[in-house]
């Protein structure tokens, strides 16, 4: 059977079974658990990801709760889903391979731009010590906060704002995450990276690479790229022509 459509069969099996479930709330949450465990088995682990904190992670946080309600059965199938306004929030083997990336620890600071549903926030917030995350979208920053407030993730904290300039007061940020494809790095992030720190950020427009940065000294060291898609970047880097 061809990957794909593999996926497909073991997702219907894994959408009847949550349907079945949601009768009873602790069978449901069960049966989360168990796609969960699926997901990162054969979606993180089994391409590749191999740091034991960010499988953690992966395995940890609920990402049904950060879904539409009409879309939990979907919540760990292999891809992205639509959360409202136009966004999307990202492929669990995305969120995982951003994470690893950044090569993160405890006692981490990380700067998050494009909150989005809080997902990737709160995979970040399982592994470092404090996580700052910007939304330029009002409503969404709003509900992330409220969601990742009830689910005891007291170390994000949410910003509605634009994430060009970044958010000086909190800098320097051991890594630096951006959710959304930008023309080029917007400068004021690459001065908040401390040294030796990492960003991770989509590059293009038509064409996009996840673009994976270290800092030295004043300089950023191109580590790698790989192609991906993610919602454009608005705000001041659409009306200014730069990041």
């Amino acid at each position: 059977m061809r990957p794909k459509i593999k996926a497909m069969v073991l997702a219907a099996s894994a959408i009847a079974s949550l349907t079945a479930a949601s009768a009873g709330c602790s069978t449901g949450e069960d049966a989360y658990a168990r796609a969960r465990e699926a997901m990162v088995r054969t979606q993180i682990a089994g391409r590749g990801i191999s740091d034991a904190l960010v499988l953690e992670a992966m395995l940890a946080v609920p990402r049904h709760r950060f879904v539409p309600a009409r879309l939990r059965g979907f919540a760990y199938v292999d891809n992205p889903l639509p959360i409202g306004l136009e966004q999307t929030i990202s492929q669990p083997y995305i969120v995982a391979l951003m994470t690893e990336s950044l090569r993160i620890g405890p006692g981490a600071r990380v700067l998050e731009v494009g909150t989005g549903s809080g997902y990737q926030a709160a995979v970040l917030a399982e592994i470092a010590d404090s996580v700052f995350t910007i939304e330029i979208i009002p409503e969404l920053a709003a509900s992330a906060a409220a969601l990742l407030d009830s689910l005891g993730y007291d170390a994000v904290i949410v910003r509605a704002g634009d994430g060009f300039d970044g958010w000086p007061a909190k800098a320097p940020f051991d890594g630096i995450i951006v959710t959304a494809a930008a023309p080029e790095v917007p400068p004021p992030l690459a001065g908040q990276l401390a040294d030796g720190g990492r960003l991770v950020i989509p590059i293009g427009d038509e064409r996009q690479d996840l673009h994976i940065y270290e800092k030295t000294g004043d300089a950023l060291r191109l580590l790698g790229t790989l192609p991906v898609r993610f919602v454009p970047m608005t705000g001041k880097i659409r009306s200014t022509g730069k990041e």
